[in-house]
């Protein structure tokens, strides 16, 4: 520990920066607290100098006051305008006139623009002055015509700027766990939106010269003027790929493509970072030598190149940090001081965090740094227990690396992502050798020489063609194997830290064994013995008297070896652990729990059992309405519900396997996000209400579903399906009178119709959960509540249903449906709505909020509350809500 005392200054100066983020003030005193009193038993004991404590300890506290103080100073300069905002419902917006800089490179992406802008006035209409501050926007120009995409592509950081628009708060998450636009903005200093309607109503004009914004701008200009080379050299899907390996431009990457290179965690290589800039060092210290510089001149270069490296190439996170390590590492050996891996990371690590301390909250930044420290701390050891071949000294390096790379960044990857593919390690052990010693060099090349000599540029790029083919193709068909792809939920923090420390012992470990066995073989070396056994007799029992050379007693051998086998075995316990606690965290918890997931203007409700099965009962879709010729309008990356805010949850929440997914009908708003949730998570069952719609997004789904080989079963009213002990599922609607046996039937005769107009064949379930009681009604009008009332009536008493806990109220809160006589049979306590906001079909009607308040019903709402979430034991039912979440963890 005192031999290394930046690194742990480093470490305590993020344990003060993390405390301050994520605890109160309280907690970070008593985290302090405790870190003062470990500091003194270390220094008492003699393991840490106390001049290193102190500093550890002033670190904590440094780095603690510091993102407080950033933290009061991140507000936006409007705080009444927020109050009032936030209060409001629908969050109010204000029309403003905004002059200010543009400080980013503008991104056009089919009918939107979006680029950030430092405002200096901000005139609110109704106000007679405008208000002059400082303030950071993120503004979104919606593009009226094809023309605009031009127009705004021609708008340059550093220019000024003149726009009326909408000024509104960006969306915090409304789903337990789901991302939170707010929070992100808020941690680039960002509060308010600027809404654009129209290139027209955006005005610029040339900024001043030698402003940081205008400089940065020429070099936006200079990637924008390599990336069209790019294009100018490969075919649209390389030429994309290209600029995202060589450039670090991500946005023409197409999204299946960087789907395909995620899903076997190959991101990573599209990421500008170490490998970069040490080939990019490389090639210009080779060209440098040709002109016979001093090493210290070429050294002096090479510290002046990276900045403008760093810049050029985008100035990610993971660039920034290796571009700070290569530069300290120049110096430190141009004065022939040159210091370990690990000391230069933190040093680059403190920089960055003592620069922007919201950095440390950066996905980027996490990732690279720990994986930079990771292979830093342990190939060496792995390396060392691998078979040393001279032959297969590369393979051994290779499988060294990646094996590292991956255990390390495992525990982050199941956090952010929840997912984890067992082709993982030998995808990266053949993909990136491929792209970073041969495409990487070769694509560079290619681009250079675009500049001298095209027709030679031209040959390299068929070659980095071919290569990426073969790439592509592999790549694909490792993506085939989905059975090898494991969902993780994310886990808590004690077990990513429980993780870390476990892999920092067995690296520690590994390298004491091996340490040993080094000094064993030499002790037993002839060149170190002064005498050795005749005849090669190994076990003589006269030998050199040199350490470890004694032949020991059986007992202490046995007691040895219990030594030697005791740590790997422990650790082996604590890994295993880790893992079979981490992938079912929960496999112990016998309470049933529904969620009323937030997916705007539609229904997903997910119902997790006391035994660990998953149903999924509609999962939302995005509705989209194109005029012919509005093609241009069409994202990239189209926002998609299912597989932007459905799956996440769902991984997130742990959800492996869907035991049984339900079509309560097929509109747009309930299903059109399942394709995603089939391509995604495996499905055991279907159950829809067999019928069909002549739809595209229907077909596709019934396609997926048909090609993965799930059963699909048709409902009909008085099924039940016991799922398991304390859940029970009846289907109350729809109607049918099929053949015999053939009424929920996998592979029946049931016949199937065509019906335009889902909403009266929608799925009504009765659920039983704990004895407690919950309604699902899909879309239903009032005409088959009608028929359900009639149909329970002339089954059985009505006495026989008792009133039920929790009634989803139909179509969104729609006028036509939820009678009166339908809410007096049920008699619900709870009733859910699910509700986009700011829906233009008005959802839900004033007439049948007034019914549910006059059959005092607890109304909660997705538009509103956000998603909803309830805990069913034999004890009672729990709730809790996103907006103003209650107690429930």
């Amino acid at each position: 520990m005192i031999r290394r005392p930046l690194i742990w200054f480093t470490i305590c100066w993020i344990g003060g920066s993390a405390a301050a983020a994520s605890l109160d003030s309280r907690a970070v005193v008593l985290a302090g607290a405790g870190l003062f009193i470990a500091a003194l038993a270390l220094g008492l004991l003699r393991l840490a100098s106390w001049p290193l404590a102190a500093a550890c300890i002033m670190a904590y506290g440094l780095a603690a006051g510091q993102r407080g103080w950033a933290d009061a100073r991140n507000i936006t300069a409007h705080p009444e305008l927020q109050a009032a905002a936030e209060a409001a419902f629908p969050s109010s917006a204000y029309a403003v006139q905004v002059t200010g800089t543009i400080i980013s490179a503008v991104t056009v992406d089919g009918d939107r623009a979006q680029l950030r802008v430092t405002a200096d006035t901000v005139r609110v209409q109704g106000e007679e002055a405008p208000r002059k501050l400082s303030e950071r926007l993120m503004v979104q120009v919606r593009l009226a015509l094809q023309p605009d995409q031009a127009v705004a592509a021609g708008w340059k950081r550093g220019d000024r700027i003149s726009a009326a628009g909408e000024l509104t708060l960006p969306a915090s998450a409304t789903n337990f766990g789901g991302f939170d636009y707010r929070r992100y903005l808020h941690s680039q200093r960002i509060h308010w939106l600027f809404k654009v309607d129209g290139a027209a109503a955006l005005a610029t004009e040339p900024g001043p010269r030698w402003t940081a914004a205008a400089l940065l701008g020429r070099v936006d200009a200079i990637r924008l003027t390599l990336g069209a080379r790019m294009d100018a050299l490969y075919p649209e899907q390389h030429a994309g790929f290209m600029k995202g390996l060589v450039l670090g431009i991500l946005e023409d990457i197409d999204p299946v493509q960087y789907r395909q290179f995620s899903g076997l965690g190959l991101t990573h290589i599209l990421a500008i970072s170490g490998l970069h800039v040490a080939v990019f060092l490389y090639c210009l210290h080779s060209i440098l030598r040709l002109t016979r510089m001093s090493r210290e001149s070429i050294m002096n270069v090479l510290i002046f190149a990276v900045p403008f490296y760093i810049l050029l190439f985008g100035a990610a996170p993971s660039v920034i940090r290796a571009g700070i390590m290569a530069m300290i590492g120049l110096f430190a050996a141009k004065h022939r001081q040159l210091k370990d891996g690990l000391h230069l990371l933190a040093a680059a690590a403190l920089m960055m965090l003592i620069a922007e301390p919201y950095m440390l909250e950066n996905v980027s930044f996490q990732l690279s740094c720990l994986v930079t420290a990771g292979l830093i701390v342990g190939v060496t050891p792995i390396r060392k227990i691998l078979p040393s071949w001279r032959r297969g000294k590369i393979a051994m390096d290779i499988l060294a690396v990646s094996f590292v790379a991956q255990v390390v960044s495992f525990p982050l990857t199941i956090y952010y992502f929840n997912q984890f593919n067992l082709l993982s390690l030998p995808a990266n052990m053949l993909i990136v050798p491929i792209l970073s010693s041969v495409v990487l060099p070769l694509g560079t090349a290619s681009l250079v020489l675009s500049t001298i000599w095209m027709p030679l540029a031209q040959w390299l790029s068929y070659v980095v063609k071919l290569l990426n083919e073969l790439t592509f193709s592999i790549i694909e068909t490792m993506n085939m194997y989905d059975q090898l792809r494991m969902i993780w939920p994310s886990p808590p923090i004690w077990w990513i830290v429980s993780w870390y420390a476990v892999l920092l012992a067995g690296f520690r470990a590994i390298n004491i064994y091996a340490q040993r066995n080094k000094m064993k073989e030499s002790s037993h070396s002839p060149e170190h013995d002064a005498t050795v056994p005749l005849y090669g007799q190994e076990e003589a029992q006269t030998k050199p008297l040199s350490t470890g050379s004694a032949l020991p007693w059986p007992s202490d051998r046995a007691g040895k070896l219990r030594q030697k086998t005791a740590i790997p075995l422990l650790l082996s316990v604590l890994c295993a652990g880790l893992l079979i606690y981490g992938y079912r965290p929960d496999r112990f918890d016998s309470s049933i729990r529904v969620h009323m997931l937030d997916v705007g203007q539609g229904d997903a409700f997910h119902v997790r059992t006391a035994a660990g099965r998953h149903i999924l009962i509609d999962g939302g879709g995005t509705l989209q309405f194109r005029k012919p010729g509005e093609e241009w309008k069409s994202r990239k990356d189209p926002f998609e519900i299912g597989r932007k805010v459905v799956v996440p949850l769902l991984m997130k929440r742990g959800v492996q396997q869907i035991d049984l997914l339900v079509f309560s009908h097929l509109d747009t708003d309930h299903v059109g996000g399942l394709t995603a949730v089939l391509q995604s998570i495996p499905v055991k069952r279907i159950l829809w209400n067999g019928t069909m719609k002549p739809s595209d997004e229907v077909k596709e789904l019934f396609q997926t579903a048909i090609r993965l080989q799930i059963p699909v079963y048709t409902a009909c009213a008085q099924q039940l399906w016991e799922l398991e002990l304390h859940v029970e599922m009846a289907v109350m609607w729809p109607q049918r009178q099929p053949a015999e046996g053939e009424c929920g039937a996998a592979n029946g005769a049931v016949p199937i119709t065509m019906q335009n107009n889902q909403n009266d064949y929608s799925l009504v379930l009765l659920l039983k959960l704990y004895g407690h009681s919950l309604l699902m009604t899909g879309d239903i009008r009032s005409s088959a509540e009608q028929w359900v009332l009639r149909s329970l009536r002339e089954n059985q008493s009505s006495a026989a249903i008792p009133p039920i806990d929790i009634l989803k109220i139909a179509h969104h809160g729609s006028r036509s449906s939820t009678t009166e006589e339908w809410l007096r049979y049920w008699s619900p306590q709870t009733a859910l709505i699910s509700v986009g906001r700011h829906n233009f079909y008005g959802h839900p009607h004033p007439a049948v909020l007034t019914r549910l308040e006059e059959n005092d019903a607890r109304i909660l709402r997705t538009d509103r509350d956000g998603e909803v979430q309830f805990r069913f034991t034999n004890a009672g039912i729990e709730m809790r809500k996103k907006i103003e979440a209650g107690a429930l963890k």
